[in-house]
């Protein structure tokens, strides 16, 4: 893997004119769809790691090491910028020093760290925020983690989900003290969050979601938004395809009666870059 190219594809993002739409993957095969259709870069969730290397739900019961290995697949199967939600960094700032280390050797483009306070703990409410202080220290352990100064931290914060916007912003803006390379927001759902936001920092943004309220790329992009999550439909869409499949099969339906579930063999093995393998088998394994 050459990390170099993708990591400074993504900084080219947060740094350019435009707000660009992610695709949202989870494995190689879908990095490769995202790549060949004409994506310019990928997010991997973590919820959307729990579901798919688990069959979990998203409460934090993901390793760091099943993340890392996941992101490491992901990215050695397509070359596409991948930014990856470390959630909470897995512990305190120790364990974010750590988090960084392990997905930076998988050779993702980026990743972020959050203030939410994760995993639930008992007798706590669920998704509440760590303090200022405890954030701040683990922005300051990623940034001194990363080895590869074109790898790209981002700030996340779910303020704008349990906050006033008030208080929203003026908890975010202090994340700025650090030098992130941009703030990951979750929650925001109007165009009035988001001006407040812009106007107290500098910093490219990122929407974790983006409701239709507000999905206008052109009056986005004016707003320092260079990248807006619109979910995770490509992960919902496959477990469909794969129930309806087995639903249909399991109802002796024979696999020419799928209709167009089914794709042509060639997409599969364009995705497989099977004649790359026959070139190399050609080129390795035959007689001169």
């Amino acid at each position: 893997m050459n990390c170099t190219p993708r990591r400074a594809a993504l900084r080219a993002i947060l740094q350019g004119d435009a707000c660009i739409f992610p695709a949202s993957v989870f494995d190689p095969m879908s990095a490769r769809i995202a790549k060949d259709v004409g994506y310019e870069m990928a997010m991997f969730a973590g919820s959307i790691a729990s579901f798919t290397v688990l069959g979990a739900p998203d409460l934090v019961v993901l390793t760091l090491t099943e993340l890392a290995e996941q992101a490491h697949r992901i990215c050695r199967a397509s070359d596409i910028p991948l930014l990856v939600d470390a959630d909470h960094g897995f512990g305190n700032a120790l364990n974010v020093r750590r988090t960084v280390e392990e997905l930076e050797s998988a050779g993702v483009a980026g990743l972020t760290i959050e203030d939410t306070d994760l995993p639930s703990a008992f007798g706590k409410p669920p998704k509440g925020l760590i303090s200022i202080e405890e954030t701040l220290g683990k922005f300051q352990a990623a940034l001194d983690a990363r080895q590869d100064p074109s790898l790209s931290i981002l700030a996340r914060s779910t303020a704008f989900s349990t906050l006033t916007t008030e208080a929203a912003v003026e908890r975010i803006q202090q994340y700025a003290i650090q030098p992130v390379d941009g703030l990951f927001l979750v929650g925001i759902q109007t165009w009035e969050q988001l001006e407040a936001m812009r106007k107290q920092t500098s910093l490219p943004i990122i929407l974790g979601g983006t409701p239709a309220a507000i999905k206008d790329s052109k009056r986005l992009a004016g707003l320092s938004v260079k990248i807006a999550l619109e979910g995770h439909a490509t992960f919902t869409a496959s477990v469909t395809a794969v129930y309806q499949t087995m639903l249909k099969m399991r109802a002796q339906s024979a696999p020419s009666a799928l209709g167009n579930i089914n794709v042509p063999i060639s997409v599969i093995s364009d995705l497989t870059r099977e004649p790359l393998y026959m070139s190399w088998m050609q080129r390795y394994m035959q007689p001169k």
